[in-house]
This record gives C-alpha cells, sequence and structure tokens, in this order.
C-alpha cells in the first residue's frame, strides 16, 4: 500500500474547496465541535483538579490523615515512629502523638459541638499545614497544664469568643457516673488564638495541648495510645495502612490504623463523582462532533465517487483507498484538537486574569479559581478524541472502499 500517495490525495480533498455548501458547513461545525470540547474539558477538569487540591490542602492538612491506634498504649513510640518514618521517607512527613475527642465547647453566649485535637506543638511545627497557616504564637502557647485552646476562626465566631475569653469543654470520654446520672468531663480553657484553613475546619476544629486534652478526658497523661501521621499525599492513606501497620508489629507494637475517609471520604467521594460526570458530558460534545465528521466525508465519498473509480482502475487497493478518507477526517479532527488544546491550556493560565475583566466572580468576592493542570489528563483527552474521531473515518472510508469502477463510471 502506498501511503506517501494516499496521504498526498487525502491531503488535497482536505484543502480543496468543497463543491457542496452544506458538507463545507458540516465539516466546520465537526471541527468546531473537537474544538469546544476539548478547549471545555481542559478547563473544567484543571479547575476541578484545583479545587480538589485545595480540598486537600484546606481539609486534610487540618485533620488527622492516618491514625495508628494501640488499645494498650505504644511502648517507645518515639524509637518506633522513627523507624517507620526513616522506612516511608518518600511518602510519611513525620509521625506524633495524637489525641482527639469529641466535645462540646461553651462560652458565654452560645454552645457548640467540635473535635479537639490534642498535640504537641513543638513535634507538629514542622510538618503541620495548620501551624504554619495559622497564628504561630498562639500554639506556642499550648503549654501542658496551662489549659488554653486554639480555635477555627468561625468557630470563635459562632461562640463569640475573641483572644484571651473562657470556653468551657465537656468531653464525652471521661464520664464520671454519679447518683444524679452521668456527668461528662469539663474544665474550662482560656482562648490562646486563632487559625484559619478556609475550609469547614474552621467551624468544627480546636486544638489544645496532648496532656490537657489527656486530663480532661481522664487519661493517664504521659501514656500514648493514639499516633498520628503526616502523609505527603493523604490520598496515599489507604494504601500505606497496612505496610506501616505491618512494621509497627514487626517492632513489637500491636496497632490498628484508620484514615481521613472515615470522616471525609464521602465529600472527596462526591467531588470525584461531579469532576466524572462533567467530563462525561463535555465528551458527548466531542462525540456529536465525530459524528459530524461521519456526515461529512460521506458526503465528499459521495462527490469523489468517480474519483475513487478512477484510482481504483488504476491499480489503487481497498486499503489505500480506506486511508485517503480515515486521513481527510482525521486532518478535521486534528486541526478542531489542536486548536483546542492550545485554547483550553491558555484559557486556563490565564482564567483568574479573564474573569476578572469581564466582571466574573464565581467564588464570590477576592477569590480565585485554583487551577491545577495535569499533563496525563491532557494526554488522556488528546488520546480519546483521536480514537473517538479515527473511529468515525471508517464506515465512510469503508463506503468509498466499496466503490465498484464499472458502476461508477459506466455512464461518465
Amino acid at each position: 500500500m502506498n501511503l506517501g500517495f494516499s496521504f498526498f490525495v487525502g491531503f488535497r480533498y482536505w484543502r480543496t474547496k468543497k463543491a457542496n455548501a452544506f458538507a463545507s458547513f458540516i465539516t466546520l461545525f465537526a471541527v468546531s465541535g473537537i474544538f469546544l470540547g476539548v478547549s471545555a474539558l481542559i478547563i473544567v477538569s484543571s479547575v476541578m483538579n484545583g479545587l480538589e487540591g485545595q480540598l486537600k490542602d484546606r481539609i486534610l492538612g487540618a485533620v488527622p490523615q492516618l491514625t495508628l491506634v494501640s488499645e494498650s498504649g505504644f511502648k517507645d513510640w518515639q524509637a518506633a515512629s522513627d523507624k517507620v518514618v526513616l522506612q516511608h521517607s518518600r511518602r510519611i512527613k513525620g509521625i506524633v502523638p495524637s489525641a482527639s475527642t469529641q466535645a462540646m465547647l461553651q462560652s458565654t453566649g452560645n454552645i457548640h459541638a467540635a473535635q479537639v485535637l490534642g498535640i504537641y506543638p513543638d513535634l507538629e511545627r514542622p510538618i503541620s499545614k495548620v501551624i504554619n497557616s495559622g497564628d504561630n504564637n498562639a500554639f506556642s502557647q499550648l503549654v501542658a497544664g496551662q489549659y488554653r485552646v486554639v480555635l477555627g476562626r468561625q468557630l470563635a465566631q459562632t461562640l463569640g469568643v475573641s483572644m484571651g475569653d473562657k470556653v468551657r469543654l465537656f468531653s464525652g470520654n471521661g464520664v464520671v457516673y454519679t447518683p444524679l446520672g452521668p456527668v461528662p468531663s469539663q474544665r474550662k480553657f482560656t482562648v490562646a488564638g486563632l487559625f484559619e484553613m478556609g475550609s469547614q475546619v474552621d467551624a468544627s476544629v480546636a486544638y489544645v495541648h496532648f496532656e490537657d486534652l489527656q486530663k480532661l478526658m481522664r487519661q493517664n497523661a504521659q501514656t500514648v495510645t493514639h499516633l498520628r501521621a503526616y502523609l505527603t499525599d493523604p490520598f496515599d492513606a489507604s494504601a500505606i495502612a497496612p505496610s506501616v501497620v505491618k512494621q509497627f508489629a514487626q517492632l513489637g507494637e500491636t496497632v490498628t490504623a484508620k484514615d481521613w475517609r472515615d470522616d471525609f471520604g464521602h465529600l472527596f467521594s462526591a467531588v470525584k463523582m461531579e469532576k466524572n460526570m462533567m467530563s462525561l458530558m463535555l465528551s458527548l460534545i466531542i462525540a456529536v462532533a465525530a459524528f459530524n465528521i461521519v456526515s461529512a466525508l460521506v458526503m465528499m465519498v459521495v462527490d469523489k465517487t468517480s474519483d475513487v473509480a478512477v484510482l481504483k482502475t488504476q491499480g489503487l487497493t481497498t486499503p489505500a483507498v480506506m486511508l485517503i478518507f480515515i486521513i481527510q477526517g482525521s486532518l478535521n479532527a486534528l486541526l478542531g484538537l489542536l486548536l483546542g488544546s492550545v485554547a483550553g491550556v491558555f484559557v486556563t493560565l490565564n482564567i483568574n486574569s479573564i474573569t476578572s475583566a469581564l466582571g466574573i466572580s464565581i467564588l464570590g468576592p477576592g477569590q480565585i479559581l485554583p487551577v491545577a493542570i495535569s499533563s496525563g489528563q491532557i494526554g488522556l483527552i488528546v488520546c480519546g478524541t483521536l480514537m473517538m474521531t479515527l473511529l468515525a473515518t471508517l464506515y465512510p472510508a469503508f463506503t468509498a472502499a466499496r466503490v465498484q469502477p464499472a458502476s461508477a463510471l459506466r455512464y461518465e
């Protein structure tokens, strides 16, 4: 099969002005559809990636990503943790003691539920995004025995408190049963400062010193039963957990693992489903454009029936005839794909400038759209589009290859 000749004829057919004006319109519509579909798919995918990454930073950066639990308490958590971190240095940033309880926080004007986390600020500072994004001085004031608390900014607004105010913490852990019924453990804490991650954790999380929380829950302040692992990528939690548990077991520590999916898995599942549905809907635009390529090529086959018959009488093989129309349809797809890819990447990189110039605020005043361009996703979009359009050219090409020279040239 002469590939060069087939490409030459297909390229000439593609460049030649169509005799049928309607065929030209259908071709233009097909190229425009691929252009819009590819560019929209790149833009939406990049924005959804950015939103997902922002949620990952703002939510999973503030809540336990991977928690290791020892019911009897760790014998030597520091030595075991150092060895595990060394073994998984690329995936685990650090392991620190952690305590957690669901509590009610009461101020003079309001009461609200929150997750209270007990931490050692000095150990958390090198690896915690919360400490690095908030008031470092506030976390430095979390000293054992001082009973101070750092609140999310929205939680503080709900309670109507500011720095230096008192709040009372009621913990469900450490309940004392009296003749009057169960009495929750409680204690007054002083607000040492606020933090803000820009997500829902600002309204539902508070930090105190590890030993203060242990005492509030009526547990031994020196006993560590929970370790919190900070991961390079929180989405690796489920994959890395079995290996970490196994390594702790080899070091003589019997632990179980739980990760962030127990509390926030539904949120990220919803984001993933929304991203997939948006991609599916935009892919349908490309599919419609591919069907338009079929229509345009069928019209071209009808117009060029005599030419095909002459070429076949000159010895052009059936595969070579098919390749002519496959190349013609593919060039239309490549044109739309190239323009769509360039436009999609350009708009994605400048989307905040464009929306600002148009006076559009999608996330509200002062908010910018996060974007994260994934070369892998763009490659998948390009390959999927090429595959879809290649399949669309097969039927017209096969129709052209079935032309019988004797019948086509009978009245010529």
